[in-house]
């Protein structure tokens, strides 16, 4: 992704773990300055073939003293001083580089987190446009200090308890802040993010959505072959859309689409869903039943991750089946399948560095990252990847997806399966969590409120409660209401209700749902939560 130009201008996240990484990917985005995250222990060779104009080393959650605690690969400083690519640490990023070079690190003595004060000591480098002296608010999280700075370096800013708070070699490319820039209480945080790359290391703005879409568009006609098809799995909702929209409009007629009926979809979801793709979308869609295989598949199954697995495999069969179908028919059997895979599913699916693991710990498997198997005959294509959800939607305006499926809340690719806790097959568990959901999204577009909030939905929560109901003692089962606002799925906040319509969705949820004596609401933000239950 990203043309000649835009790669030239390449920002490089190395990310070590934090919880802040990808807020840094989104303020260097919003710039309009393209920047990917990988892994921080990535190899060398990995690094030098993404040819980075800058790059960035995050914080995390490790000390440099523990033993085999994430780094750079061997060779990175000299790396970047041949190529002379600027690079800015980052909380425990500045640390690495402290440490590498041959300064000193210790355990802090008064640790700082949140928001703390520091002071501009010098006016060069990363505050060449700032006085001596100015003060500013920005939000800390380390426990670790550098009390020695290697050879060439100097200190351009302090903490208000005397801390190193911002450290540079100029001569070489070398930058460093023991804070977090990225973070909104960092007050002026994103101007300085703005005038390192900018002004410091001469980026040019200039990557767009516009941008995004030409390369895909290229991206997708070479790998596909002029006699190729590929197929696309539609769930109606925002990813797939625009996923299947930009590969159509790559290679036309080529592309051809399928609706699975897992069994997990919400309330009438199949009959909304296809007559929305048919007469909105305008793609040629089948629509496939398989509520029976998915189901008899899950039976007794209560781990969340082997849903997940269970849920991602067999939807690749039932595509290569697909594409069976349509080798009889066309003759040519299908290559490709395609994917709205975001760049939130990618991140959340591989290992923090230190881990012991291949990338950062796994937080869950999304069906279309962790759950696919490795012996998959139709190869991927995901034009979303390194996109987020928002970025998406832009994309999709560019190419006049209807507003209905742009705004549209995410649904989980696993449906339903991620919001009945256990087994989703015993009793009728699925259609009681189908009738709760459709009352309270429903209640939310009556209310007005439905664009203001990310996602919304109902969980079913396999506990049950006493109740009094009818002038009789009842035991059903209780109802979870979530519902979060975010930008980009990565961190979420609850919605805040109105009391009344708390008390009119509960109220009418118990009185219409025969098997519900009891609703709850979850206010737990991300982190530490997620934002689905499993």
């Amino acid at each position: 992704m990203g043309t000649l130009d835009t790669k030239s201008n390449l920002v490089l996240i190395l990310d070590f773990g934090s919880q802040y990484t990808h807020l840094i990917t989104r303020r260097i985005r919003a710039l309009n300055v393209f920047t990917l995250c990988i892994n921080g222990t990535s190899s060398l060779k990995t690094i030098t073939d993404l040819n980075p104009k800058v790059i960035i080393l995050s914080g995390g959650p490790h000390s440099v003293h523990v033993q085999n605690a994430p780094c750079f690969p061997p060779g990175f400083i000299e790396y970047v001083e041949a190529n002379e690519i600027h690079v800015l640490g980052i909380c425990y990023g500045l640390q690495l580089i402290v440490q590498k070079l041959g300064g000193e690190v210790r355990v802090g003595e008064i640790q700082e987190y949140g928001r703390m004060e520091i002071v501009v000591e010098k006016a060069c480098g990363l505050f060449d446009s700032i006085k001596v002296g100015k003060k500013q608010n920005v939000w800390m999280s380390h426990g670790d200090e550098a009390v020695k700075l290697p050879d060439g370096f100097e200190v351009v800013a302090r903490s208000k308890q005397g801390s190193v708070a911002a450290v540079e070699n100029r001569g070489r490319r070398l930058y460093g802040l023991q804070y977090h820039p990225e973070v909104t209480h960092s007050e002026d945080g994103m101007e300085t993010l703005r005038y390192f790359l900018v002004d410091l290391c001469g980026v040019v703005p200039g990557w767009s959505m516009e941008d995004v879409l030409d390369e895909e568009l290229k991206v997708i006609q070479k790998m596909v072959g002029p006699e190729d098809h590929v197929i696309c799995a539609l769930s109606g909702g925002v990813d797939s859309a625009v996923a299947a929209t930009l590969v159509h409009k790559a290679i036309g007629d080529r592309l051809h689409c399928v609706f699975v009926d897992n069994g997990l979809l919400r309330w009438k979801e199949r009959e909304r869903v296809m007559e929305t793709l048919e007469n909105e979308l305008r793609l040629p869609v089948k629509c496939c039943d398989a509520s029976e295989r998915f189901l008899s598949k899950l039976k007794g199954v209560t781990e969340p991750e082997q849903k997940r697995k269970i849920i991602g495999s067999e939807f690749i069969a039932i595509f290569d089946e697909f594409a069976h179908d349509l080798e009889v028919k066309l003759g040519k059997k299908p290559a490709f399948l395609v994917q709205g895979t975001l760049y939130p599913d990618v991140i959340e699916s591989c290992p923090p560095p230190g881990s012991g693991r291949t990338h950062s710990h796994t937080i869950k498997s999304h069906h279309n990252v962790g759950g696919l198997p490795k012996d998959m005959k139709l190869k991927l294509i995901e034009p979303l990847k390194l996109l987020f959800k928002d970025e998406v939607r832009k994309l999709g305006r560019i190419m006049s997806v209807p507003e209905s499926f742009l705004k549209r809340h995410p649904f989980p690719g696993p449906g339903l399966a991620v919001r009945v806790p256990g087994d989703v097959t015993l009793e009728n568990r699925l259609d009681i969590l189908r009738m709760a959901d459709e009352i309270f999204i429903q209640a939310i577009k009556d209310a007005g409120i439905y664009d203001s909030i990310w996602q919304a939905f109902a969980v079913f929560l396999p506990v049950l409660t006493v109740g009094v109901q009818g002038d009789q003692r009842t035991h059903r089962y209780a109802i979870g209401l979530r519902a979060v606002t975010s930008q980009d799925g990565m961190t979420a906040d609850w919605y805040y209700f109105d009391q009344k319509f708390l008390v009119d969705v509960s109220t009418k949820i118990c009185n219409e749902v025969a098997s519900v004596n009891r609703v709850l609401l979850d206010i737990t933000s991300k982190p530490p939560s997620t934002i689905e239950w499993e």
